[in-house]
């Protein structure tokens, strides 16, 4: 397959064909985060808004599981889906637990991130390790700064990155249909 790619940028039309899937590419991707962000600052803070930061922040984290969802294939976009959505839900639990009972403390934001790094290790999925801690940290940080109403940030961030996760996923299935991205290769062993 790299001999493939390599044959492909060194020849006129391949380049040209690498330029328009990147130029195609990248504009999906574009495209797919305005979504992500216009649909929760927008849209879905009509129904619920802790702030306007709270809304940006939002935003924002819709747009990153958007970006962490949107790969060079659509087989490699729907692995990277289930693998945000896994993490994103371990945090989810964890944190919205925590919080109904404490309020924010970083002592408290850091063993969340080693209890989540234990859980995911031990039911073999420590490649979401890394996405959930990085999510425990960020809804924590958020919840320090909101501290009013700190457990209804779970919820939100989950929110977000279904939003983020499932604008992912269209732009993906479009750029399959565009041929912008590879096609799904059917494993017969």
């Amino acid at each position: 397959m790299a001999l493939v790619q390599q044959q492909d940028v060194e020849s006129p039309g391949g380049r040209r064909t690498n330029i328009g899937q990147a130029v195609g590419s990248g504009a999906i991707l574009a495209v797919a985060c305005l979504i992500s962000y216009v649909v929760i600052t927008s849209i879905l803070t009509r129904e619920y808004s802790v702030s306007r930061d709270d809304d940006f922040l939002g935003g924002m984290w819709a747009a990153v599981a958007t970006i962490f969802v949107y790969r060079q294939s659509y087989i490699e976009s729907a692995r990277a889906a289930f693998s945000r959505t896994l993490a994103t839900l371990a945090s989810f639990v964890l944190c919205l637990i925590y919080l109904l009972i404490f309020p924010f403390h970083v002592v408290g934001m850091a063993a969340l991130i080693g209890i989540i790094s234990i859980l995911l290790a031990l039911i073999r999925r420590s490649e979401e390790i890394i996405t959930a801690a990085i999510t425990t940290a960020v809804v924590m940080v958020v919840a320090g700064i909101s501290p009013q109403h700190a457990w209804i940030q779970p919820i939100l961030r989950l929110v977000d990155s279904a939003v983020g996760i499932l604008v992912g996923m269209a732009a993906a299935w479009i750029a399959l249909g565009l041929g912008l991205s590879s096609k799904p290769q059917r494993s017969d062993a």
